[in-house]
């Protein structure tokens, strides 16, 4: 009975100190994937100034094509507002900005004129429900843009690095656990 007992947490231990290892290899190696790939596009991001945009107009443009897709054509939204003490030109994203730079946002959904059309409308109600919100610009003298929404922002790094910490710290507890319990039950042998 004894030998048996033995045997099974040995193959628990052995088993459980697997596990652990491997949640610490998955957490470095997710570490090492999004240090080659978050991390630089957050350290080369220059839209890092939170300032309050006043919306001074808007426009949708029906015809623009996109640059790279096979779209041939789709309504944008073309937004000014004042922001920092100067005109600027709102995109919704960094992406937006480097897809089409006559457009301040591009439809979700490309295939379907008319629901793209719908998307770009309620996005302009949105903007002009609230004329002053929030925005990014860069400390540069002569840009003329500005961003509504970061995607490689503070929140999106804490946020991928959040679940290999957790997978990290669960493994280092797991491996130290088992640890202990070995060197318990060494000093209860001992005894």
């Amino acid at each position: 009975m004894g030998k048996k007992l033995v045997m099974a947490q040995k193959r628990g231990e052995t088993r459980a100190l697997c596990l652990g290892v491997a949640m610490v290899v998955c957490a470095v190696i997710t570490y090492y994937i999004l240090c080659t790939t978050v991390l630089p596009l957050y350290q080369k991001s220059v839209w890092t100034q939170e300032s309050t945009c006043h919306l001074i107009e808007t426009n949708i443009r029906d015809q623009e094509e996109l640059e790279g897709k096979k779209v041939s054509q789709y309504p944008c939204l073309w937004v000014n507002v004042s922001a920092v003490g100067r005109w600027a030109m709102l995109y919704h994203t960094e992406d937006t900005r480097d897809q089409n730079q006559q457009c301040s946002y591009i439809p979700r959904s490309l295939d379907n004129y008319q629901k793209a059309r719908a998307d770009v409308e309620e996005v302009r109600d949105k903007f002009h429900k609230r004329q002053d919100f929030y925005c990014f610009s860069t400390t540069q003298e002569n840009e003329t843009s500005v961003l509504y929404q970061r995607l490689y922002g503070p929140q999106v790094l804490l946020f991928s690095l959040f679940w290999p910490t957790f997978l990290l710290t669960g493994g280092l507890l797991i491996i130290a656990m088992v640890k202990l319990n070995q060197s318990l039950s060494i000093l209860a042998a001992q005894k």
